[in-house]
């Protein structure tokens, strides 16, 4: 029996026995939920697809064979099987291994996702290019059935099949994508996974024909020939049939020797061919089998309970959901929507409260903008709750199905700013950019829970497209500096000063508080400005601090282009001003994972880098003067 600390290649797990390598897969899940409990991360996913990966590395050769993982974050065995169970202690960590498959950690990751339905269409790349160059090795896709509610996994399945190119899919399905799947494609998968005793049945007759003296061969030979006619009446595959791939199973996606056997036959076959696969979710962890969808993405817990080991208090999207369920007990036309997310949007209160006024439409983002501009045209009040990171892909939904027809939808934009540990894929650093510049979109973001209400309710008031962005973690300002009222377009003085102005937004404004202290310790005197609205500027602010002509500093936590500075420049080159402005924010950079301190070292905003930086500029400022 080989330890799991000594494997170092997928050659070495080859020879194992099927015995050895349950063993291994035992090993496998103890040290991927020892790792999770301290530094956090998905649990659930990776439990359910050990043997599956393990499978994938005995039958096929990577890196030359090609293994795509959808969304990516289910690839804590692969990392373990190739060569990284020394660094594995430091996964998500600052300087760590990611959560996600990086080239720069291992060869055999041949492609980087972090947002799902991704595989299908890259694999199929792969292997466009592996036949345009004459090569022979195989692409593999795995692809969760939380995955195939997103779109790009039809256009995908659609092109393969009908250019009958060769590659294999690997449905890995648990019944879950984050949240339990919901829609008429789970329906479908369930409906097959109810075929699984036809299979059993299957194997049964033909081990018991073979058997038979004289009669058994010729009668299993006649009943194999007419298998696919009954298969038909029995299992109603023709969904993938359709789109031109030969469907196998279900099978049990848990079963190592099962996935092997059916992963061989699919080698040999000279066209698409999709393996159902069904798994457990958190499979091998009783917490994480009894709560999916509580370890899809878990901060650090006590293995023996399954309980968080340490409390992050209260999250502004269960605050936001607060705001809105009283709002809902006003009006029924609110409607609150979710992609796949109820738990990591805090939405999950809003259904319980309000079911008939709520839907999760799974991991279906561009749907979800357009199903909110259809309710709006209809007469309804949408709230779309979605991660900064996954309303990227409904930008061009936002501009042309919400914004051009001025529908009141308003996008409440989880997860803005640095998002930690799950690293460049999922930091929430680029809504502001690509959604001020859209015309009639209001952008706001809140200093603190408290503003973040306010904001609710205006936005309800608004009746035209409003995003409103913020960070996961609550903020309250010191009591004597919280925000105590708002109005769309003006900004609130939270601290005076003489010496220059910073104007923060949203998450940075408790930074900005803080930063001005210490500054003012050292002589100088910094006024604080909340710009929670972003767009539009406050005008009349602005203008009253052109005329002072003193420096002033913007303050956002996300990308330096396109972001609230610019805005602040655009506006002064309009007003053919030149006031000392230094944008402060994030450059052009992908941030990486680790904790949010770190982080913000990195991109040169933490509180002591900030103070330096303003109190270096003052000081030139004053000296040129001089």
């Amino acid at each position: 029996m080989i330890e799991l600390s000594k494997i170092q290649s997928p050659e070495d797990i080859r020879q194992l026995t099927l015995d050895e390598c349950d063993m291994l897969a035992d090993d496998i899940r103890t040290k991927i939920i020892q790792t999770v409990s301290v530094n956090g991360g998905h649990l659930a996913s990776n439990l359910g697809i050990v043997e599956i990966t393990m499978a994938l590395h005995r039958v096929f050769h990577a890196p030359e064979d090609k293994l795509v993982f959808d969304v990516g974050h289910q690839a804590y065995t692969h990392k373990l099987l190739t060569g990284r169970y020394t660094s594995f202690d430091t996964l998500r960590t600052y300087g760590g291994i990611s959560g996600f498959p990086r080239h720069n950690e291992s060869e055999y990751d041949c492609f980087e996702a972090g947002h799902a339905s991704t595989a299908l269409s890259a694999a199929l790349g792969f292997a466009r290019a592996r036949d345009a160059l004459n090569q022979k090795h195989h692409v593999v896709a795995v692809v969760g059935d939380g995955a195939l509610t997103g779109g790009m996994c039809y256009e995908a399945l659609n092109d393969c099949g009908n250019t009958r190119t060769r590659m294999i899919v690997i449905l890995n399905d648990n019944e879950m994508s984050i949240a339990e799947n919901v829609g008429a494609l789970s329906r479908y998968l369930s409906k097959l996974r109810s075929t699984t005793g036809w299979i059993v049945t299957k194997k049964q007759v033909k081990h018991r024909l073979q058997n038979m003296p004289l009669l058994g061969k010729p009668l299993y030979n006649l009943i194999h020939g007419m298998k696919e006619m009954i298969k038909s009446i029995v299992v109603d595959d023709g969904f993938f049939d359709a789109l031109g791939f030969r469907y196998l199973g279900p099978i049990n996606g848990n079963d190592l020797g099962e996935v092997e056997r059916m992963l061989t036959l699919a080698k040999e076959m000279d066209e698409p061919v999709l393996i159902h696969c069904l798994t457990k979710k958190g499979y091998g962890y009783k917490s994480a089998e009894q709560k999916p969808e509580v370890f899809h993405g878990t901060p650090p817990f006590l293995i023996e309970s399954g309980k968080s080991a340490n409390s992050s208090g209260k999250s502004n999207g269960a605050i936001a959901n607060e705001e809105l369920i009283a709002l809902a007990n006003e009006d029924k036309r609110i409607r609150v929507i979710t992609a796949a997310m109820p738990l990591g949007t805090g939405t999950a209160a809003f259904a319980k409260a309000h079911p008939q006024q709520y839907d999760d439409v799974g991991i279906a983002e561009e749907h979800a903008v357009t199903l909110c501009a259809g309710m709006a045209c209809g007469g309804l009040k949408p709230f779309f709750f979605v991660y900064s990171t996954f309303l990227q892909r409904g930008y061009d939904q936002a501009l042309h199905d919400v914004c051009i027809q001025n529908l009141p939808v308003v996008f409440m934009i989880d997860r803005a700013g640095i998002s930690n540990e799950d690293g460049q894929s999922h930091q929430g650093l680029f809504d502001m950019a690509f959604l001020r510049h859209i015309p009639g979109m209001t952008l706001i973001a809140p200093a603190d829970e408290q503003e973040l209400r306010l904001a609710i309710r205006a936005a309800y008031e608004l009746n035209a497209p409003c995003a409103i962005r913020y960070p996961k973690s609550a903020i309250a300002l010191p009591e004597n500096q919280a925000v105590s009222s708002f109005a769309v377009g003006k900004w609130q003085t939270l601290m005076e000063g003489t010496d220059a102005t910073i104007l923060s937004v949203g998450s940075m404004t408790a930074a900005a508080m803080r930063v001005a202290a210490q500054l003012n310790e050292n002589g100088v005197s910094v006024r604080v400005i909340n710009a929670s609205t972003i767009k539009p500027l406050d005008t009349a602010c602005l203008d009253k601090l052109f005329a002072e002509n003193r420096p002033v500093f913007t303050l956002e936590e996300h990308v330096l282009a396109g972001g609230f500075g610019s805005a602040v420049l655009e506006y002064a080159a309009a007003q053919n001003v030149q006031p000392h402005i230094t944008p402060l924010g994030v450059a052009d950079v992908f941030v990486q994972h680790g904790d949010h301190q770190h982080l913000l070292e990195d991109v040169a905003l933490d509180d002591n880098t900030l103070a330096k930086r303003i109190l270096q500029a003052v000081t030139r400022g004053e000296s040129a003067n001089g």
